[in-house]
């Protein structure tokens, strides 16, 4: 389970108490129309951070991670669990014992449709420091958690053309059965982008995608989000409609609300909605980026 995950599930989880209390919100949940020019400037800041990105990785996106990189297998026992978890997230993770340096050998990343690419895995140990720093630096306090033991083996990670099975360091650690997961390709066969920083003041426009659907050769995107759970014409629903902003390597999906606007009392709850863009040239190999952060979403190859 990625750490993403357990931070959705948390999501869900308040989402559905919210939803049991009873509580409402005074109009329909989410307004729009059209999109506007700040998320404009969003999308072309985006392209413009991915373009830098993928010519810092030599120019091609033959495998683009989605979502964070560290993961865990197994759940922590209730004993060590409260100070595992967040030491997990701060990035406090250090190695109780030396850790291979050595670079391995030559590994395949493979899609789940049979297609391969050769990429060089990095050393446990480079490994052990990605996932440290990776980290939030939020918990001080927590005692860290002691890596015993290191593995090459492979793992499951979403990309920017579906699931691939990929090299994945897994390390062993003293007093839990849980092992941590941290992907083992080195930063220069994969494209990855880092976000601005997030201000809690200033939260960025528009609203989240969490995946796309296409064919390669088609000049549409379908995309998959969160909002009202009914359309336009109840109440507290709304369409939406998708706007593509192109560059040469990335597209931005923007979704655009069309709610109902009826001034009345609506629970806050939320469904999987879909929107499709059209598109300038065909997707090809460029990567579809969502707005609020400019990150890639996974897309799903139709045939």
């Amino acid at each position: 389970m990625t750490l993403r995950m357990q931070r959705r599930g948390l999501a869900a989880t308040i989402l559905v108490s919210i939803v049991l209390s009873g509580c409402v919100q005074a109009g329909p949940p989410l307004s729009g129309e059209r999109v506007t020019d700040r998320e404009r400037t969003q999308a072309q800041e985006a392209l413009a951070r991915w373009a830098a990105a993928v010519e810092a990785g030599g120019g091609r996106q033959r495998f683009v991670p989605v979502g964070e990189l560290t993961a865990q297998v197994g759940d922590w026992e209730e004993e060590v669990g409260g100070n595992n978890k967040s030491a997990l997230y701060a990035g406090m993770v250090q190695a109780a014992v030396v850790l291979p340096t050595e670079m391995p050998g030559e590994a395949v990343v493979r899609w789940d449709d049979g297609r391969t690419i050769a990429v060089r895995p990095i050393s446990a140990q480079q490994a052990l420091q990605a996932l440290v720093a990776a980290g939030d630096k939020s918990c001080p306090t927590c005692v860290p958690l002691r890596v015993t033991r290191a593995r090459l083996s492979t793992a499951k990670l979403l990309t920017s053309r579906g699931p691939a099975t990929t090299p994945t360091w897994e390390f062993t650690l003293k007093g839990t059965t849980v092992i941590v997961t941290r992907i083992a390709v080195a930063a220069r066969d994969a494209v990855a982008v880092t976000p601005p920083p997030w201000d809690p003041n200033a939260s960025p426009a528009g609203m989240r995608i969490d995946s796309a659907s296409n064919s390669v050769d088609s000049r549409q995107v379908t995309v998959a989000f969160t909002g009202a759970p009914e359309g336009r014409d109840k109440p507290c629903g709304a369409d939406y409609s998708a706007e593509a902003i192109e560059s040469d390597t990335a597209i931005v999906v923007i979704v655009v609300t069309h709610p109902n606007g009826a001034a009345v009392a609506c629970r806050e709850i939320g469904a999987t909605r879909t929107a499709t863009a059209s598109l300038a040239r065909p997707l090809g190999e460029r990567t579809v980026l969502e707005v609020t952060q400019g990150l890639p979403v996974s897309v799903v190859l139709a045939p």
